[in-house]
């Protein structure tokens, strides 16, 4: 976490989910996550405590595998960490954003095209109610959908973008970079201000985020931890690791 005063963007999970995204949660105590069509990201508490990650344990369900993106912390005994990958956060300092004539809006209709090309190319999890986060838009060509890209998170004043992805047939011709720019002007025109996320070691990303106007903000990183399996009493297991016990 930075120093100083939390930034809603520290932690935009919980930001999106108590504020413009709030009508997506799902909650069990003070872990809130999003329905597992929509997005896999879930919000732990800024500083989480054993009780906390009891409600995660009850919330994801003994044995599950969860997200604990934006979390640097320990995980208490008994969780398995799956995946860690080191990411970064960039803001918007100075895109040229404008809209395209050529990017058209996606709508449900489109979802079966749209996680085809996922499927083809990779750029992160999009998901069959996905599309109902923000505005989603794509290029066609001769009908056949070959690049897109729309909004994840939603803090309060920011929009993340994301599922940034072009297919591998017509690469080279700028078409993510015209849609990253077309989603962030759409942003821009409801007064709020872009931002993305991405592997650390994407140097091919953060170049194009870069020279696009992007700034880093702070690195982060991409968890992903599996929930202890119940005990012989069908209680899930958490030992204690020191952390505080919240009070109830």
């Amino acid at each position: 976490m930075t120093a100083g005063a939390p930034h809603v963007l520290d932690n935009p999970a919980l930001a999106s989910l108590t504020g413009p995204h709030a009508h997506f949660a799902e909650k069990h105590g003070r872990v809130l996550r999003y329905p597992v069509d929509v997005s896999p990201w879930l919000a732990l508490p800024d500083e989480p405590d054993a009780g906390d990650w009891a409600d995660l344990a009850a919330l994801a369900g003994a044995g599950a595998e969860v997200p604990l993106s934006a979390y640097a912390g320990p995980v208490p005994a008994g969780w398995e960490i799956t995946f860690h990958v080191e990411g970064v956060q960039f803001v918007d300092d100075g895109l040229a954003a404008a809209p395209d004539p050529e990017a058209v809006r996606l709508g449900p209709a489109d979802v079966p095209e749209m996680l085809d090309l996922i499927a083809r190319t990779r750029p992160g999890p999009f998901l069959p109610r996905t599309i109902e986060m923000g505005t989603y838009l794509g290029i066609r060509r001769e009908g056949a959908l070959v690049a897109m890209a729309g909004e994840r998170l939603h803090p309060p004043g920011w929009t993340e973008i994301s599922a940034v992805c072009t297919d591998p047939a017509v690469r080279g011709q700028g078409l993510a970079t015209r849609l990253i720019l077309a989603v962030a002007h759409g942003i821009r025109q409801r007064g709020e201000t872009p931002f993305l996320h991405t592997g650390a070691r994407n140097a091919q990303a953060i170049r194009l985020y870069e020279s696009l106007g992007f700034r880093l903000r702070r690195t982060t990183a991409f968890l992903a931890a599996r929930v202890p399996e119940r005990s012989a009493e069908g209680e899930s297991r958490a030992p204690s690791n020191g952390l505080p016990e919240r009070a109830r």
